[in-house]
């Protein structure tokens, strides 16, 4: 039998994305990844990550805190990380940060492309949105990297009412970063489908 070809023009095509509910789900991952953002920084800045007993381990300096009449508390910090007596300290932590530092750029300049595809239309659009997710996930990749070496590196101190508000933060900023870049990934996918229109065989 001979095939024959039937050109279908929208009729296998389903219903199309609604703009207003593409426009919200892009609106939230920015939101989001904003969101994200600000909680990276707050934890950076802050650095306070871990509290063992009467130590205070963060990324910046550790810290030997001294009870006063049970009431006050004074603290003795230094930035020489290697009178924690944490075996790797002085090695481990300066990395730790600049991963996670680094983390917080590479979302900043992926929530800008992100923002500016918002502005454009296009094949432009498209790119800068791509762009934007990726540097979105590579933030993620690299915020769970400075927090995992975090980890392992005081592990032997790590307890879970002993880790901080602020290192808590930066968790819950890493899992945002990587719902949010495959978010992105996944709406753009959805939109850069192929046209329908293509010829069937019968």
């Amino acid at each position: 039998m001979t095939s024959i070809k039937i050109r279908v023009g929208s009729v296998p095509r389903g219903k199309p994305t609604p703009v207003f509910l593409d426009l919200f789900c892009r609106s939230l991952i920015i939101l989001c990844t904003s969101l994200s953002v600000v909680l990276s920084s707050v934890a950076v800045c802050d650095g306070h990550w871990l509290r063992a007993g009467h130590r205070m381990f963060g990324l910046w300096y550790f810290c030997s805190l001294e009870d006063q009449q049970s009431i006050n508390v004074s603290s003795n910090c230094t930035t020489h990380l290697e009178e924690s007596g944490v075996t790797g300290a002085g090695s481990g932590l300066p990395v730790c940060r600049s991963v996670i530092t680094l983390a917080v750029v590479s979302a900043i300049f992926g929530l800008e492309l992100l923002v500016m595809s918002q502005a454009s239309e296009g094949r432009d659009s498209s790119r800068r949105w791509t762009l934007g997710a990726k540097l979105v996930l590579l933030a993620a990749l690299m915020s769970a990297g400075g927090v995992g070496t975090f980890v392992l590196l005081f592990g032997s101190y790590a307890t879970l009412l002993g880790f901080t508000l602020t290192f808590w933060c930066q968790f819950t900023a890493t899992f945002l970063f990587f719902l949010n870049a495959m978010a992105a990934r996944h709406i753009q996918n959805i939109s850069m489908l192929p046209p329908s229109g293509k010829p069937y065989k019968l």
